[in-house]
């Protein structure tokens, strides 16, 4: 994710949702995957305008990510410890009774730094404040990942690679062996396991929902439970249907002596080509809905609509029996 949110979308702090809205929309349309193939950079830049609109057109996270920055995820873990601090406050910080220390809660990097803190001060005896556990749910964990217009369409799975670090079964966590450096996790104590966990996304999916998977977050404090990873959804554009909703819109060419005279045009669904019959003296524009061929419905069951927008074809040239019968026609003031 870049540093700064509003300059990876290229906007002003003051910018209106509108603003926002409209700047992802054009950087989207010019960094996306499908249109840079295998460029690596745009892919890249793609994913940080994401990141980014994904917080700015939040109003509750992008009001606390105009707070704290890069730490706006632990806002409410921030608050609620500065609302529980004790006693006394200093100046910008919390001064326990032992002996004065006084511990800074600002310019904390991560919410591990705040644990260290809490940590230190209640693990102490005096000052004539009791020992209490601090427990904490760990935060959520975002990642975007793409699916194409087909796998939302179907439903899809995404495996993800996993790593966690767990105490050494050979040294118990110590990092040493019978006073020696332990050699299976070089001292450290704890070893990274890799794990593969496959994550279904269902079908209908559609850009800017969240797939959760549940505990895979950040660790939790004092006990607490672990956050859950949620999966980002971005569905691809396809070129030909157009989404909203539920519901798929599609063009459909139609002769004009189909438009005129009636007859059958030819509509793609996703899956397969259905036949639609149009009326005589058909417009150009007109939409047809075909009931129960557009997107699934991830919650409730069944399907949206198809609608078919008829695109009157006219001939690319005449021959002269096609041209007198066409001139026929205006004469006839038709």
């Amino acid at each position: 994710m870049a540093k700064d949110l509003y300059t990876a979308l290229g906007v002003p702090k003051t910018a209106s949702d509108k603003e926002v809205r409209s700047a992802y929309r054009k950087l989207a349309r010019k960094h996306h995957p499908d249109v840079n193939p295998g460029d690596k950079a745009a892919e890249a830049k793609f994913k940080d305008i994401t990141a980014a609109y994904e917080v700015l057109s939040d109003a509750d996270k992008r009001k606390k990510y105009d707070k704290y920055g890069d730490r706006w995820e632990h806002a409410d873990q921030i608050e609620e410890m500065q609302r529980n601090r004790g006693a006394r406050y200093g100046n910008g910080g919390f001064q326990g009774g032992n002996g004065g220390v006084q511990y800074d809660l600002n310019g904390m990097d991560d919410m591990g730094d705040l644990g260290s803190v809490f940590g230190s001060f209640f693990g102490r005896g005096g000052g004539g404040f009791q020992q209490r556990a601090m427990s904490r749910r760990g935060q959520d964990v975002q990642q975007p990942t793409d699916v194409t217009f087909e796998e939302a369409y179907h439903g899809t799975t995404r495996t993800l690679e996993l790593v966690s670090q767990e105490a050494c079964d050979t040294c118990g966590g110590t990092g040493e062996v019978a006073g020696a450096t332990c050699h299976v996790c070089g001292g450290h104590g704890a070893i990274r396991k890799p794990r593969r966990l496959e994550v279904k996304i269902p079908a209908g999916v559609a850009t800017g929902a969240k797939v959760k998977v549940a505990g895979e977050g950040q660790p939790g404090m004092g006990g607490g439970k672990k956050g859950d990873l949620l999966l980002v959804v971005n569905v691809r554009p396809h070129p030909r249907f157009e989404r909203k909703g539920d519901d798929l819109y599609v063009d459909v060419d139609a002769p004009v002596t189909t438009a005129v005279l009636g007859g059958e045009v030819e509509v793609p669904t996703v899956t397969a080509k259905v036949m639609l019959k149009i009326p005589a003296l058909t417009q150009n524009g007109k939409l047809f809905k075909l009931g129960g061929l557009g997107m699934p419905r991830v919650k409730g069951g069944g399907k949206g609509d198809l609608y078919a927008r008829v695109k009157v074809r006219l001939p690319d040239q005449l021959d002269d029996k096609q041209k007198q019968l066409f001139e026929e026609l205006s004469a006839a003031g038709v």
